[in-house]
């Protein structure tokens, strides 16, 4: 059962948005069971991940209209988050009650991430996983989420940005990362001077 927030929307909104600018993820326990189904070690974990990655993009190809998101109960970050020389993540889109247990569904992702456009458009790039850290060791879990063989990133302490500890996992689905998939920072998305949304 997933439970509401005990602080408010604005505060964890921009608080998460900001937690997304560690620079590094710290070395993680990837022999822990995962929460998500296991994509293991063998020669299926790519076949594995690629059903995974293709039932995700299935079921968030509606939220390439931001209005539907809005209509779900994601809520806008406002800042696009840019870290000069590394690249961007666009504009966050949290879903508040997904977020505070210590479960994550792919296919109703805690957070949106949006690019904007120089028409004023937002253009959907990736989808993000958060679960607070917790809830996450509240539930008896020892080592960190992973998405099949994929760990979560720390956000702990000083790079949670004032938010409360959590892992975090972006997914570029929906624009090609050359750093990678699961990389924080994407080189080809960009931020705009100023951002109306």
């Amino acid at each position: 059962m997933r439970h509401s927030l005990n602080f408010g929307a604005i505060l964890i909104a921009t608080a998460l948005a900001a937690a997304c600018t560690q620079d590094a993820p710290t070395a993680v326990d990837a022999s822990e069971s995962t929460l998500f189904a296991k994509g293991g070690n063998s020669e299926n974990t790519s076949a594995w991940m690629n059903q995974q990655l293709a039932a995700v993009r299935k079921a968030t190809a509606r939220f390439h209209q931001v209005e539907v998101a809005l209509q779900e109960g994601y809520t806008s970050t406002v800042v696009c988050v840019a870290r000069p020389g590394v690249g961007a993540m666009g504009v966050h889109y949290n879903n508040r009650p997904l977020i505070p247990d210590a479960t994550y569904d792919p296919l109703r992702p805690e957070v949106l991430v949006y690019e904007p456009q120089k028409n004023g458009q937002f253009k959907l790039v990736a989808v993000e996983y958060v679960i607070f850290r917790a809830a996450w060791e509240a539930a008896g879990n020892t080592g960190d989420p992973m998405f099949g063989d994929v760990p979560f990133v720390r956000a702990f302490g000083p790079a949670a940005h004032g938010a409360a500890d959590h892992y975090e996992l972006h997914v570029w689905l929906w624009k090609h990362n050359p750093a990678g998939m699961f990389a924080q920072w994407n080189p080809q998305v960009s931020c705009p001077s100023q951002t109306a949304h």
